[in-house]
């Protein structure tokens, strides 16, 4: 259980580690576009091979890969058009558009697309006995870009550092409880729950990347980008297949 908090935290400190090289450094808007890219790529083969394919394996042909799938991207899409409505839409810009929303909501937005993928880590301690190094690594890289992005945009909008990194802190601290908790909360449940939450879990980050790190990547990494994305894909594909 200890070691599911532990990689939950480890795998969100890039956002705190993002906030801080944003902060020091001047960070290109086409540097950051193209690592929003490889890091997107990671974590869609991520997704279909330790997320989809294992919740595939696990059902054991009980069915429920769809509904998970569906649910996630619907609950997903659903909690971010409130936060939306609420000013957390900006969130993680690098522009500035954060000036127009609240604190609270901004909090939540980023906690919202944060969660699934930490409460994954620990499903992965649960199954394998291990963390999933694959998982582990698109987490880190696509924390990283997303935090740079998110905390420019929040000096820009006026955000004090110190308040910045402490909401960075915060989220990997909640991340870190996520993971926790899909330790302890799946421990000893029935293969075709795991699966549901498996595919849910991918659902909800595959509808993340589509609305917050991508259009982001694209809008800043110029041609460039397909390329990244296919080869952020490749690592993660062959991070797996050697683990």
């Amino acid at each position: 259980m200890g070691e599911a908090l532990f990689w939950g935290i480890l795998a969100s400190s890039s956002l705190v580690l993002g906030g801080i090289l944003a902060l020091r450094f001047s960070v290109s808007s086409r540097v950051l576009g193209l690592v929003m890219a490889f890091g997107s790529g990671v974590l869609i083969s991520s997704v279909a091979y330790e997320l989809v394919e294992e919740a595939f394996d696990t059902s054991t042909g009980a069915g429920g890969i769809g509904l998970g799938l569906f649910a996630g991207a619907l609950m997903f899409y659903v909690g971010d058009a409130l936060l939306d409505r609420m000013g957390a839409d900006g969130r993680k810009r690098s522009g500035g558009q954060q000036a127009g929303g609240s604190a609270l909501a901004i909090v939540l937005g980023i906690v919202l697309d944060g969660v699934p993928e930490s409460a994954v880590l620990g499903l992965t301690v649960l199954e394998a006995g291990t963390v999933s190094v694959a998982f582990l690594v698109a987490v880190l890289l696509s924390n990283l870009p997303e935090a740079i992005a998110a905390t420019s945009g929040l000096v820009a909008s006026g955000w004090r550092g110190s308040h910045i990194l402490g909401l960075w802190t915060l989220v990997t601290i909640v991340c870190g409880l996520a993971s926790l908790a899909g330790f302890a909360l799946l421990d000893g449940a029935e293969p075709s729950l795991v699966a549901f939450v498996l595919a849910f879990a991918g659902g909800a980050i595959l509808t993340m990347l589509a609305d917050t790190m991508m259009p982001e990547a694209f809008e800043h990494g110029g041609k460039l980008v397909g390329l990244f994305t296919t080869l952020g894909f490749a690592v993660a594909f062959a991070l797996s297949a050697l683990q």
